[in-house]
C-alpha cells in the first residue's frame, strides 16, 4: 500500500528547494513590498480618519458653542425686546392719559366758561324783563343805570345753584 520511493522524495525535496529559492528570489520580495505597502496606505488612511474624526469633534463643539452664544442673544434680544415694549406701553398710556386729563380740564373750563357766559346773559334777560315789568307796572320809565341797580340788588339776593 504505501511504499517509500527513495528517488521521488529527493526530487521532490529539490524541487520544493528550487521552488523556495525561485519564490524567494522573485516573488518573496514584490510580495513583502506590497504588503508592506499596504499596511501603510491602511495606517495612512486610518491616521487620516483619525485627523478627519478630531477635526469634526472640533468643529461639532465649536458650532455648538456658536449654537448656544445665538440662543443666549436671541433669548437676550426677545429680553430686551418685551422690556422696550413694556415701557413704550408705559410712555404711550401715560400720554394718553396726560392728553386725556388736559381735554377734560380744557373741557371743563369751556363748559365752566359757557355756564357763566349763559349765566351772566340770563341774568341780563331777567334784568330786561323785570325792568320791563315793573314799566307796565308802574307806568313809569326808569333810567337804564338805575334799572341796573335794582336788578343787580335783587339777583345777589338769590340762591346761587
Amino acid at each position: 500500500m504505501l511504499e517509500i520511493n527513495p528517488g521521488l522524495i529527493i526530487w521532490t525535496i529539490i524541487t520544493f528547494v528550487i521552488v523556495v529559492f525561485v519564490l524567494g528570489k522573485f516573488a518573496w520580495k514584490p510580495m513583502v513590498a506590497a504588503l508592506q505597502s499596504r499596511e501603510k496606505s491602511v495606517r495612512d488612511a486610518l491616521r487620516r480618519a483619525e485627523e478627519a474624526k478630531k477635526e469634526a469633534e472640533r468643529i461639532l463643539a465649536e458650532n455648538k458653542a456658536a449654537l448656544a452664544k445665538a440662543n443666549e442673544e436671541t433669548a437676550r434680544l426677545i429680553r430686551e425686546g418685551r422690556e422696550l415694549a413694556e415701557q413704550l406701553k408705559n410712555e404711550i398710556l401715560a400720554k394718553a392719559n396726560d392728553g386725556a386729563r388736559n381735554v377734560l380740564a380744557q373741557a371743563q373750563e369751556a363748559i365752566q366758561r359757557e355756564k357763566e357766559a349763559a349765566l351772566l346773559q340770563l341774568r341780563n334777560e331777567v334784568a330786561d324783563l323785570a325792568v320791563n315789568a315793573a314799566e307796565k307796572i308802574l307806568d313809569e320809565s326808569l333810567d337804564a343805570s338805575r334799572q341796573k341797580k335794582m336788578v343787580d340788588k335783587v339777583l345777589q339776593q338769590l340762591p346761587k345753584n
